[in-house]
């Protein structure tokens, strides 16, 4: 909510319960917990002064079986994939004109997630206006072993987000062995550090250069930048370190421990 595009988006709807009675109980927290420096930001930016852990999120590594093969064959029906809310800050519009003027042949884009505020109905009218409603589907929530085979049949995922505090599905389909095209409102630089995915302005052009270079890419050298990305997810994003960070963080607020890395003052 604190974040700069959330904060000013239905700004009627927050404001009053920011002033009536959380900002009461952030200011009065002995630690903030942020999953990224991005949103220890916003904290900071909402006046909070108080020390802040920084600790990503954790995931799930799927097992090794459970990934998606490491080859597929050239020529083949490729499909990009959104799985998250269906949201104007998720910035799906900037999506579907990007893909237009692309329009790479041979892939399809799959946009799964739950409809908020009727927003669907909005995309379905701007695909159909873009000529994109035959390589364009819409489905529901999917969970378990639907939302597993929903990363292990695509070779890309994109998140072309205004705003996220984190950005778990990016991590989740790190963890599938996808490479991933998400934007600069997200906090996910390390994505071309680490050479598995691509990080953008947000905005149609942005998305539209990345799209085309992932796209133009043979399924071996997705799968290799897919590769890395599971690497690091498995370095940094396992849930074993995660928890261990908060242990260290609880121990250090009940005076029994060392002030942790992960707490910036």
């Amino acid at each position: 909510m604190l974040d700069p595009w959330p904060w000013h988006h239905r700004a009627w709807k927050k404001r009053p319960v920011w002033w009536l009675w959380e900002r009461r109980n952030l200011k009065t927290a002995s630690l903030l917990h942020a999953t990224s420096i991005q949103e220890a930001e916003a904290l900071r930016a909402r006046g909070l002064r108080q020390s802040i852990a920084v600790i990503p999120n954790g995931v799930a590594l799927p097992d090794r079986l459970e990934l998606i093969s490491p080859q597929q064959e050239e020529g083949s029906g490729k499909i990009a994939l959104f799985l998250g809310r269906i949201h104007p800050v998720k910035g799906l519009p900037l999506l579907l004109e990007a893909w237009a003027k692309v329009r790479p042949a041979g892939w399809s884009l799959h946009i799964i997630g739950p409809d908020e505020c009727g927003h669907k109905a909005d995309l379905e009218r701007l695909g159909s206006k873009l000529g994109l409603g035959a390589v364009v589907r819409f489905s529901d929530v999917l969970v378990g072993e639907a939302k597993a085979s929903a990363f292990r049949e695509s070779s890309l995922f994109i998140l072309p987000s205004h705003s996220e505090s984190f950005g778990i599905a990016v991590a989740e389909a790190l963890s599938y062995g996808l490479p991933v095209i998400t934007t600069h409102g997200t906090p996910w630089s390390i994505l071309e550090f680490e050479r598995c995915g691509w990080w953008v302005p947000t905005h149609v052009d942005g998305l539209a250069i990345a799209l085309d270079d992932a796209t133009s890419r043979s399924g071996e050298a997705l799968a290799g930048m897919g590769e890395r990305g599971r690497e690091m997810v498995s370095s940094r994003f396992a849930w074993d370190g995660i928890a261990q960070q908060f242990i260290d963080c609880y121990q250090w607020i009940l005076g029994l421990g060392p002030k942790p890395d992960c707490v910036i003052s």
